[in-house]
């Protein structure tokens, strides 16, 4: 078995999540009142706080049967998955940013069902995307490959 640790910085994702709704907010035309609406403040961090929660519960919910621990912080989410033994390892630095990606499009989502409702629906199915991508990504696996000719008279001959 291969294991992986992910850790999901908090402050990272709402910096992210702050960043993205200030641009949406500052790009709406037609609508003055859209920044002030749009744009996460520390006064709506409680509201974010829940949005973290049910992310974190998305996570544990679609890696289940990865899952051999999970602790949700103050600092941020880690999750230690237990993958095969033929898993990929080049692929874990991607899920580690998809995964990043996923909270961050996921706390924005539930975030525009109050502010934004035309764009919830499109950062919804880009987060659930993601998710799956980390999944598939869990799934992996390395091709098997035969041992050489030559390995393989060395270990005989030894």
């Amino acid at each position: 078995m291969t294991e992986v640790n992910i850790t999901i910085n908090k402050a990272e994702v709402y910096e992210e999540v702050s960043q993205t709704t200030s641009y949406t907010g500052a790009k709406m035309e037609n609508d003055e009142k859209a920044y002030d609406r749009i744009f996460t403040t520390e006064e709506d961090r409680s509201q974010l706080e829940r949005f973290w929660n049910e992310s974190c519960v998305a996570v544990c919910e679609t890696l289940k049967e990865f899952v051999l621990e999970e602790q949700n912080g103050e600092d941020g989410f880690t999750v230690r998955l237990g993958l095969s033994s033929a898993f990929e390892t080049s692929l874990e630095p991607a899920m580690k940013k998809e995964l990043f990606s996923f909270f961050v499009t996921n706390i924005v989502c539930k975030w525009y069902v109050f502010t934004n409702k035309k764009e919830a629906p499109d950062f919804g199915m880009s987060a659930a995307g993601m998710l799956e991508g980390v999944k598939k990504k869990a799934y992996y696996r390395r091709k098997p490959t035969r041992p050489s000719t030559r390995a393989t008279q060395r270990q005989t001959a030894s």
